[in-house]
């Protein structure tokens, strides 16, 4: 018993002692394994990617801002802002900076592909960009404001030869050095926006730490540089061909974001794409200047038809809502109020036609106080930001041709006879119910109602006369049979 109770003993703490080995050598293969695989870094968080294609709009700073804060709550490490864009509206791009400005994670501005730009607003956005990157072949610059308000006169334009036929030797002359005509020597107003726009960019690149002469040039002299350029001077932070080109250069690169430095991982990072959505596609629809004159146009007409014919309501439901999306694109859109004073006053007029007896006055004179406002009606020319001709043509074609309907709809009115009020009493059938001694007065039933009435020869009951004129309360009648000439 004994034997068998020891022996039991020993197995036990031998198979005890064989699965600590074990263990131990699975802990020892684990740690080993652990030590030769690679270690996982915080480059494991994405990259955001918005695209902008086109001017800078109130569309597109919506979709660049809900995009920045949408990375940041996803936790990318990451923003780019792949852009190629002409300019755009000063509003718009200064949302779009101080969304970057405040962003919690750092944004990369990419011109890109290959011969996109960055002209006006888009070097702003640039400059403003924690870093700042171009693809070969793309540009930045001509960043200075266009007059906004002002006429068509437009900055000066650096460079040689500003009159033709006086210029060749007296250009020559001049060295090499010699200081570009600044736009910012025209009219106060022009002075203004030129001075608060060199501040501006200056500031931005003085944030970023980047080359503050050049961009001040590049307002005041609407200078422009390529990419290469650009990286030389110090305006821009990388060259790359593509997307993952630039991502592979940021690795293990650092930005400061809020006033702390931030380490990027980026390379092999996960894109993680934010395309516009139909917000953006809506509002960038009816921010379009000739979009948003047709929607304001169907409103007006719309809520005249209901006016006009009451019981109808889909016209007025239809133009409330048209009007109300026009009235709402207009106040995000740089206005002129003077060409939108004459939108509306050309509306009036060509509604006061439909009313007033001004035979096409009124309505010829809304028509081109309507085409006058309409060409005048977004106070800016930078591209994508005008009204169509080809849109007003049309818009005072379809107007002109309401305004004729109107006018002749009117004189074929005029030419009807009267069917209602006292005038369509004359020529009117009646019956004598009564008549009176002699035989020449009376009641005749006209319409249902009982009037006194004379007749031009005695009359008889049941007779059927017609009423010749009327003198107050009594109508002159005389029979059927004898038809005489009225008397007054």
């Amino acid at each position: 018993m004994m034997c068998a109770h020891a022996r039991y003993r020993l197995e036990k703490i031998l198979f005890l002692r064989s699965r600590r080995s074990v263990s131990f050598a699975a802990t020892l293969l684990l740690a080993l394994l652990a030590a030769l695989l690679p270690r996982p870094t915080h480059g494991a968080a994405g990259v955001g990617l918005l695209t902008i294609d086109g001017a800078v709009g109130p569309a597109s700073a919506d979709y660049i801002v809900r995009g920045i804060a949408r990375s940041a709550q996803n936790g990318d490490q990451l923003v780019i802002l792949q852009m190629d864009t002409p300019g755009g509206l000063d509003t718009s791009m200064r949302s779009v900076i101080k969304a970057i400005l405040t962003a919690p994670l750092p944004v990369a501005t990419f011109v890109a592909p290959g011969g996109a730009r960055a002209a006006s607003a888009g070097t702003y956005i640039l400059y403003a960009s924690h870093i700042a990157a171009m693809a070969p072949g793309t540009n930045l610059g001509a960043a200075t404001p266009v007059e906004v308000g002002i006429g068509p006169q437009q900055p000066q334009q650096p460079g040689p030869a500003r009159q033709p036929g006086r210029g060749g030797a007296e250009e020559a002359k001049k060295p090499a050095d010699a200081p570009a005509p600044d736009p910012a020597s025209g009219s106060a107003s022009t002075r203004k926006q030129v001075n608060d726009a060199a501040a501006y960019l200056r500031s931005l690149a003085q944030l970023r730490g980047r080359n503050a002469d050049w961009a001040e040039r590049a307002v005041r002299e609407s200078v422009s540089l390529s990419a290469n350029e650009a990286l030389q001077q110090d305006v821009i932070d990388y060259v790359a061909a593509d997307v993952p080109d630039l991502l592979a250069q940021l690795d293990g690169q650092a930005a400061t974001v809020l006033g702390q430095e931030r380490r990027l991982a980026t390379r092999g990072a996960a894109l993680n794409p934010f395309a516009p959505d139909w917000r953006t596609n809506v509002l960038g629809a009816i921010t379009n200047p000739g979009v948003a004159l047709l929607l304001m146009t169907i409103g007006i007409y719309g809520l005249l038809f209901e006016f006009m014919n009451p019981g109808f309501v889909a016209p007025g439901v239809i133009g409330a809502i048209c009007l109300l999306l026009g009235l709402y694109a207009l106040q995000l859109l740089p206005v002129n109020y003077a060409g939108l004073a004459l939108i509306a006053l050309g509306l009036l007029f060509m509604v006061g036609e439909a009313f007033l007896p001004s035979f096409g006055v009124l309505g010829l004179g809304g028509v081109v106080a309507f085409i006058a406002g309409a060409l005048m009606l977004i106070d800016t020319e930078l591209p994508g930001y005008g009204v169509p001709p080809g849109l007003v043509a049309g818009l005072g074609l379809a107007s002109l041709l309401l305004v004729t309907g109107t006018v002749r709809l009117a004189l074929k009115t005029r030419r009807l006879p009267v069917t209602s009020g006292a005038a369509s009493l004359i020529g009117a059938e009646a019956r004598v119910e009564d008549v009176a001694a002699g035989g020449v007065e009376g009641w005749v039933r006209l319409d249902g109602e009982l009037w006194k009435a004379v007749g031009t020869v005695p009359l008889r009951r049941a007779q059927a006369v017609r009423v010749v004129s009327r003198h107050g309360l009594v109508l002159q009648v005389a029979p059927i049979e004898t038809q005489p000439g009225a008397s007054t």
